[in-house]
Formats: structure tokens, C-alpha cells, sequence
């Protein structure tokens, strides 16, 4: 199996469990309450896949994309990364699609890290309970999941 420091480019979800409830400094996004659960966030990094993954993972580090002020948050931890190598990134849109018709996830905020993606409402999606995706898995077998260690950096 491919290690994902070898990744060149890919789609990615990141799966983000929110102990506690929280809300964003974003302007946009204030006065949205965000409840404990899980989080998935749908993005791509069509060069410096590992980079990107590595970022993500890090806490301290200057606020850039919307993900980066959930995965700042102390009580935010990513759970699990799934991601598919070398698809371009209108399938970033074709999986934000998908997720927002899946029972029991919710858009907890509209607009959300697609500002360069006018066709989905959003890439950040919202459960309760961790999701197994069965049917997605099923449709997208050549996703790989990786799970971080606490001390993993990639």
C-alpha cells in the first residue's frame, strides 16, 4: 500500500470529531452554533498532497483556508483522512454533492471552505455519530483511509 508522503495530488475528507461545541471568529460564519459531533470537511491539493494533510494536522499554525479554524480548536481532533489519489478537482464538487444527499448529515454552514466551488452548497458536513459510509466506500473503492496517530505528521 502506497504511504501517503508518496502522494503527489488527491481529494481528501477529513473526518474532525468536536468534543464540544464551539463557534468560528469567521465573520461569515459567527453567528452559526456548531455542536459536538463530527465534522467532514471535502478538499484537494492538486500539488503537495502530503504538505496539505501535514498542515491540517498541525494546530499551531496561521489561519489560512475556513478548515483551519476548526482544526485549530483544541477540542477538534481529526479521527480519520480518507483520500483518492490524482483525481482533478471537480471531484472535490462530485463528492461535496454526494455527502450533502447522504441520511443523517447535515450542512452546518453554507459556503463553507467552497468559495472557489459555486456548484456545492458547501465541503463542510455535519453528524452526530460517526458515519461508515458504507455505500460511499462501496462506490469509491479506490479511497484509502488513514487514520493519524496523536503524534503523526505524515
Amino acid at each position: 500500500m502506497q504511504k501517503i508522503t508518496d502522494v503527489k495530488s488527491g481529494i481528501y475528507i477529513l473526518e474532525i470529531f468536536a468534543e464540544l461545541p464551539f463557534n468560528l471568529s469567521i465573520k461569515k460564519f459567527s453567528e452559526v452554533d456548531f455542536h459536538k459531533g463530527y465534522y467532514y470537511y471535502i478538499g484537494s491539493a492538486q500539488k503537495n498532497f502530503h504538505h496539505r494533510i501535514k498542515r491540517h494536522l498541525t494546530r499551531d499554525k496561521k489561519i489560512h483556508w475556513h478548515v483551519d479554524h476548526l482544526t485549530t480548536i483544541t477540542s477538534n481532533d481529526i479521527k480519520r483522512i480518507f483520500y483518492s489519489e490524482n483525481k482533478p478537482k471537480d471531484f472535490e464538487t462530485d463528492l461535496a454533492i454526494e455527502f450533502s444527499e447522504f441520511p443523517d448529515i447535515t450542512i452546518p454552514a453554507k459556503g463553507f471552505g467552497n468559495s472557489d466551488d459555486p456548484k456545492a452548497e458547501s465541503h463542510l458536513f455535519y453528524s452526530k455519530s460517526q458515519n461508515h459510509f458504507n455505500q460511499f466506500i462501496s462506490r469509491y473503492q479506490s479511497m484509502v483511509l488513514f487514520t493519524p496517530s496523536s503524534n503523526d505528521t505524515c
